[in-house]
């Protein structure tokens, strides 16, 4: 096979972000002979940072088969900037809304761990905490700092990089925000639409526990990729998460998938596994319900520890952590890619 034909096989393999083959997107880049090897260069976006490595793997796979010789796949960073989705213009390729059915599973500590796991592996991350009554994120991420205004937009905290958005942020911790449903939902359109986000590849949103309203106003406002359910494994965190399940489909948000968390409790002295609060529980919904299962996430002290000190992001450097937290990620992305491989959008027509 010559260069020139390996190109062209290059350019059939498909975008994860898109769908859509490299030869149409721009990101077939070259292919070019180093003694028996071929070398097919790529350009990849941040978006499916997480996915890199198996999406190159895969596409190696698939040229091998073609050419009946070893094929190295060398990535190039490409640029696609988000285009400005919903009434709001914001500037987001996917939003991804984190809930619970209920309170006290760990969700705003999922919903870090998705945005600082993603951010992490390279994707552009912005994290919105939507929980008003209750607003986690500052004090799982250790922020102090309080937004400011800049030219009549909000400027959020950056934390290593990384935009945060919260009603902690702006509100003394000792004081409780009371507000009926208009307030609220003026809020989360205030944090979507007058903040500075930037360009993101992902938006992740800490919603409130339970089946409020503050759903309806995202639907309403901008198109959310999906949503992930967070709980626990006993049978009474199950059955608040299918009422949560059963809103999001509701009002016509996709599931993206359920985290158990809590899942199992890993002795680190004689190495046994103890399931506190039951066993595949949530697997077994999630099977029922036709939902992905993202993660078992275990019992672990210093998880814990890490969040009470505002240390979540450490969390990656622990080996005892690490490779779930970022399985977790993983899964999530190559989720949307595979849903996007098998269906791929439409491209966008011109503006007459």
């Amino acid at each position: 096979m010559t260069q020139t034909q390996l190109l062209e096989a290059v350019k059939q393999l498909q975008d994860p972000e898109t769908g859509r083959p490299l030869g149409v997107t721009g990101q077939a880049l070259g292919a070019s002979a180093d003694g028996d090897k071929l070398v097919a260069e790529v350009g990849l976006t941040s978006w499916a940072s997480c996915i890199w490595s198996e999406t190159t793997d895969r596409y190696a796979q698939a040229l091998r088969a073609q050419v009946g010789a070893d094929v190295e796949i060398v990535v190039r960073p490409f640029e696609r900037p988000a285009e400005k989705i919903g009434q709001i213009g914001l500037a987001a390729k996917s939003v991804i809304a984190v809930g619970s059915g209920k309170g006290g599973v760990g969700k705003s500590t999922i919903a870090a761990t998705l945005a600082l796991g993603l951010h992490r592996a390279g994707s552009k991350v912005g994290l919105m905490d939507a929980d008003v009554y209750g607003p986690s994120i500052p004090h799982l991420l250790g922020i102090t700092d309080r937004p400011h205004a800049e030219n009549n937009r909000l400027q959020p905290v950056v934390v290593d990089g990384m935009p945060v958005m919260s009603m902690g942020l702006l509100v003394p911790k000792e004081e409780a925000v009371v507000w009926r449903g208009p307030m609220l939902h003026g809020a989360i359109t205030q944090f979507l639409k007058d903040t500075d986000w930037g360009n993101l590849d992902y938006l992740i949103i800490d919603m409130p526990p339970g089946t409020g309203d503050i759903a309806l106003t995202l639907s309403q406002l901008l198109p959310l990729t999906g949503a992930v359910v967070v709980c626990t494994p006993q049978d009474v965190a199950l059955l608040d998460a299918v009422k949560a399940i059963a809103m999001y489909r509701k009002v016509g948000i996709p599931l993206l998938g359920v985290v158990e968390n809590m899942s199992y409790f890993a002795c680190g002295g004689c190495g046994a596994r103890h399931d506190i609060f039951g066993s595949g529980g949530a697997k077994q919904k999630a099977a029922e319900m036709q939902i992905p299962l993202l993660a078992e996430v275990p019992i672990n002290v210093d998880l814990r520890k890490r969040g009470d000190d505002g240390r979540t992001v450490d969390n990656f450097d622990d080996p005892a952590s690490a490779e779930v937290l970022m399985g977790m990620c993983r899964t999530l992305v190559r989720g949307l890619a595979e849903a996007r491989l098998a269906a791929p959008p439409m491209p966008s027509l011109p503006v007459l």
